[in-house]
């Protein structure tokens, strides 16, 4: 029997729904029944439209989607603009005050504390611009990732922006196929670096070449079922397929896309994900059924990968390559681009807006975001780079952070996630602070991945780090306190693996304590130039739970007890959320 939610989709979803969001917009929240809100706000997800937490029933967070993280000249001021106007809450964050949008682990953006009867306006000044919301959230096809400098990379082995537009137009456009049984991620990489992540998507391309006609070609593999959450990750799987061209590439994953929404599990969500779905057919089985029903040319078996010169989140030294877009790069057209690090991925309003101007003024206006919450200016010119580095918003989002800052990734957290156990963004910013000052990186060390995750969920990808952190309950001095699982060992590249969780629910005032002596353990037991991925498997997990002491030091954050039970973790007590009124 298929799922509540699954029969609520089969009813109405996909491009239907924006009609419905319109019509409640204009006669306000209080007109949707309140029986019926769980129904409607499933549905809403696909435009993007995300009603928050608990205690904040009349605010909603907007997704948006831009393949690849291509903001086009014109669009980063659009969404700095709107979030200006019209994200805006009743209560501001102590540490990042208010109207802000957050930069997303998929290469896009989130907007908070948008009122639903704003919504067509929103859409109306965004999509002026060219940006969308549509399939941006919801059992759906999600952003589509890849190498945020796809067609600038001086070093890129196989060409992928066309591929990615395409899969952008022809198949995320694709009505018909809006409604898949869960979320679903496509990644393309065609760098050497292993960027876009295939290993953790539900299905991605990584370049590949072979012999053909005598002949080598480049290409790509194909890899399906990976992703993380709940505490059952899976690494995407080889399918033994290599496409040498744009027609075969685009396909191969429409007709996994097809066989999965026509044959994934809708009667169970828990097991609805496709690394399930692979895990219960097998690789051989659905290359077989890919070869027999979707696909209209022979497919060739899998061709050389080059997954042994990835770095990206790789653990790798900094010597084999780039671990990240951070800092001053070289284009394939002798111009540069410059990637910034923006602490925790949030943005303020004006820092936006003041960022799409100096993207105007140095490079060609368009701005590009990476899978690391960070964005990049593109096409500067040589001559002009002095003057960019010079501006004083690059001081602040800076392109030489300090390790701590480079590598740390947190999600939403119980500022506006109902999933979510702990705050995040605030607790992380004052926690990046406290290591700079307090904690020392042994000089040859440019990064320490720290990913803050306020639930299993993962969506801070903390399987994948150096440090991984889960949100977490715990009781302490008779209290129910804010807590973390403590991970180590993560990370993306020619064998990807995840997190050894190797301390349970510690609470959150003792786990920079816990960060510091594993860092300090580290950088005193290191092998010359080792990673601390390296030095994690030299190690072994039992010694390095022994280093990791959690312990309570001059931290001075403000402890946020269990900010799950209020409606927002940084208002009064006796406050509460602007709720829409009944009308007569």
């Amino acid at each position: 029997m298929a799922s509540k939610k699954e029969a609520w989709k089969s009813e109405l979803y996909g491009d239907a729904v924006r009609e419905k969001i319109e019509e409640f917009a204009e006669q306000g929240v209080d007109a949707i029944p309140e029986d019926e809100r769980d129904k409607w706000f499933t549905r809403f997800k696909f435009w993007g439209v995300f009603q928050q937490r608990t205690g904040q029933d009349s605010y909603f967070m907007m997704r948006l989607t831009n393949a690849n993280g291509v903001l086009e000249p014109g669009q980063l001021r659009a969404i700095g603009e709107v979030a200006r106007d019209y994200a805006s809450g009743p209560v501001e964050n102590p540490e990042f005050g208010d109207a802000w949008l957050d930069l997303t682990t998929r290469q896009s953006i989130q907007l908070h504390w948008l009122e639903l009867e704003d919504i067509p306006e929103v859409w109306e000044k965004l999509e002026a611009a060219g940006v969308s919301s549509r399939s941006a959230g919801g059992d759906t096809m999600r952003n589509i990732t890849g190498c945020p400098v796809a067609g600038r990379d001086k070093h890129e082995l196989v060409e992928s922006q066309p591929l990615l537009d395409r899969f952008q137009e022809d198949l995320r456009g694709n009505d018909a196929l809006s409604n898949m049984p869960r979320k679903f991620n496509i990644s393309v990489t065609g760098c050497r670096e292993g960027c876009a992540q295939d290993s953790i998507n539900d299905v991605g391309l990584e370049p590949a070449k072979k012999e053909l006609d005598g002949e080598t070609v480049t290409g790509f593999n194909v890899r399906v079922g990976g992703g993380l959450g709940s505490r059952k990750p899976r690494v995407a799987r080889d399918l033994d397929i290599f496409v040498a061209d744009e027609e075969h590439a685009y396909e191969v994953v429409r007709g996994f896309v097809e066989l999965y929404h026509e044959h994934g599990n809708r009667d169970v969500r828990a097991r609805a994900r496709s690394r399930f779905f692979v895990d219960e057919w097998g690789t051989e089985k659905i290359r077989d059924l890919l070869q027999e029903e979707y696909v209209d040319f022979e497919l060739r078996s899998a061709g050389e990968n080059i997954r042994g010169e990835y770095t990206y989140n790789a653990g790798r030294s900094e010597s084999a390559g780039k671990h990240d877009h951070v800092g001053v790069h070289e284009q394939a057209n002798g111009d540069y681009y410059v990637g910034l690090s923006v602490a925790v991925g949030r943005l303020t309003a004006s820092d936006a807006i003041e960022l799409a101007d100096i993207a105007d003024e140095y490079g060609s206006g368009e701005v590009r975001l990476t899978r690391r919450q960070n964005p990049l200016l593109i096409d500067v010119p040589e001559e002009k780079l002095d003057d960019l580095l010079a501006e004083p918003l690059l001081g602040k989002h800076t392109p030489v952070p300090n390790p701590f800052q480079r590598g740390t990734v947190a999600c939403t957290g119980t500022e506006f996630c109902s999933l979510a156990l702990t705050e995040t963004k605030a607790r992380t910013a004052r926690m990046l602070r406290w290591l700079r000052d307090n904690v020392d990186v042994p000089d040859d060390v440019s990064q320490l991945k720290v990913h803050y995750s306020g639930c299993t969920a993962d969506c801070g990808q903390a399987n994948t780090a150096d440090i991984g952190l889960f949100g977490m309950r715990a009781q302490k001095d008779g209290e129910m306190v804010e807590a973390m699982d403590i991970g180590v060992g993560g990370g993306i590249g020619e064998e990807p693996s995840f997190v050894e969780w190797v301390r349970q629910r510690i609470p959150a005032d003792e786990v920079p304590g816990a960060i510091a002596s594993l860092v300090e353990a580290f950088a005193e037991r290191r092998e010359p130039g080792q990673t601390f991925r390296e030095w994690v498997e030299a190690e072994g997990t039992e010694a390095v739970t022994e280093y990791c002491v959690p312990e309570e030091t001059d931290f001075e954050a403000p402890y946020m007890h269990d900010a799950k039970q209020s409606w927002y973790p940084f208002a009064e007590e006796e406050a509460k959320a602007e709720q829409p009124v009944t009308s007569d």
